[in-house]
């Protein structure tokens, strides 16, 4: 399960070290850490990241086929997870480990930054290829954070990219040594907490608007 730890005044928030699906316990754990940092006061930012092969999988198929009559909230918690992310009232950096895929990729394009292992290691939207159409909140999402040509892509042929592919398309802001992916990571936060406020709150749900009320869309998430 995801666990908070922080380190002068960057959060970190590692989530988890297996594929760190997107379990409704999973996704419980994520909100109350950004609770946390939050309510917080004073200089602070946020790192996520995971232990082991995986940052994130994406959503929790085997849960989501167990529980199909349960898909609509599923969907709208998602949702509501990106959409807090990426609105967040402090500095945001999504340190990639390892493999990133479908939700989890999404979930890391709600982040400020991103950094990337350089070496091993695939960002990937698989959704064309599994047969899962992007919600249009999804949509919105990937859309507002990625070159029109990179989304166009990253969404349309499932590419994997390994991380110097994804540092040139601009999907991540820089691809690392696999030691050096959370410190850089980090240092990234640190140099930016002073930035953490409702100021910044302000400037990231005015730039993201258009996503966000995608995102909020409880009524209709499906399209």
């Amino acid at each position: 399960m995801p666990s908070l730890d922080r380190h002068d005044n960057v959060f970190v928030l590692d989530l988890g070290d297996d594929e760190n699906r997107f379990h409704p316990d999973w996704l419980t754990a994520v909100g109350a850490a950004l609770d946390e940092v939050e309510k917080a006061e004073g200089p602070r930012a946020l790192i996520t990241t995971a232990t082991g092969k995986f940052y994130s999988n994406g959503l929790d198929l085997d849960w989501l086929f167990a529980h199909s009559d349960q898909y609509h909230g599923y969907v709208v918690s998602v949702h509501e997870l990106f959409a807090r992310m990426l609105s967040l009232p402090v500095i945001t950096v999504a340190a990639l480990q390892g493999h990133t895929f479908a939700a989890g990729a999404m979930f890391s394009l709600a982040h400020d930054f991103r950094v990337m292992r350089a070496d091993r290691g695939y960002w990937c939207l698989p959704e064309a290829d599994i047969d899962i159409p992007f919600t249009p909140g999804m949509s919105a999402l990937i859309q507002s954070r990625l070159a029109p040509r990179t989304a166009h892509e990253a969404m349309v042929t499932a590419r994997r990219y390994g991380g110097a592919d994804a540092a040139a398309a601009g999907i991540v802001d820089r691809a690392v040594g696999e030691d050096a992916v959370r410190s850089t990571a980090i240092e990234t936060a640190q140099a930016l907490v002073s930035k953490a406020g409702d100021t910044l709150g302000t400037i990231k749900a005015r730039m993201y608007g258009p996503a966000l009320a995608a995102l909020r869309d409880t009524a209709n998430p499906l399209g």
